[in-house]
């Protein structure tokens, strides 16, 4: 599962990891330490060419007939992403990579619970694999929204909890964002754990557990 992370690059620094044009616009990117379903989040999509979409957490698929949907399809599964009606339109034509610098997750042992803050060893920022969808109700008001797909854990989370978010390698963006591909086969092969030496984590302190809680503070690391 995929339900807390962290997006504290600039701007500058997303459009180089993910080759976009956005010199001169203000997609108004605050750092955010604990990005929470229901908010707002950065996201990459391709049409003609890659674009930033500001899109909210929580995926109301087109056909839904009230946006209260959303709130239970943060995540999808990569094992049925394809395959699940809520998921496979999106899954085919709307793919989107999120943008993220890491995520929490928490480890439980029995009614304790105990945060965790998993990133790059390179502190560069991350892609998580994700699919958006174009809402309008009946009343015409339209919402953007988007999901996290998430696949079993690697060697370094499973410790901790056994999913975590696709974290897409690099090379593979160009081939989860293009609106032609049309392999499912092909795109399920994108959706693995990644390589778990490539990632580190730390144990965080209480204040993450409340959303109401956004700053540096989120993620700095206690013994």
């Amino acid at each position: 599962m995929c339900g807390r992370f962290v997006r504290k690059s600039t701007l500058e620094e997303i459009a180089r990891e993910f080759d976009l044009e956005v010199s001169g616009l203000d997609y108004g990117l605050a750092p955010s330490y604990n990005v929470a379903p229901g908010q707002q989040v950065a996201a990459v999509a391709a049409a003609l060419r890659r674009e930033l979409k500001l899109l909210r957490w929580g995926l109301v698929p087109c056909w839904a007939k009230d946006q209260a949907a959303g709130a239970g399809l943060i995540n999808a599964r990569a094992e049925t992403v394809a395959e699940k009606p809520a998921f496979r339109q999106a899954f085919a034509r709307c793919r989107c990579i999120v943008v993220a610098d890491g995520f929490y997750e928490w480890q439980h042992a029995g009614k304790t619970k105990t945060p965790f803050y998993v990133h790059l060893k390179n502190q560069k920022p991350v892609g998580f694999a994700g699919l958006y969808e174009h809402w309008q109700s009946p009343n015409g008001k339209t919402l953007d929204t988007c999901t996290i797909i998430t696949t079993s854990a690697n060697a370094l989370i499973r410790p901790i909890h056994d999913r975590m978010p696709v974290i897409l390698d690099r090379t593979s963006y160009g081939a989860w964002l293009d609106p032609g591909a049309t392999d499912a086969r092909r795109l399920a092969d994108l959706l693995q754990p990644c390589d778990p030496d490539q990632m580190e984590s730390h144990r965080v302190g209480p204040l993450v557990n409340s959303p109401k809680n956004d700053s540096p503070e989120c993620i700095e690391p206690i013994t």
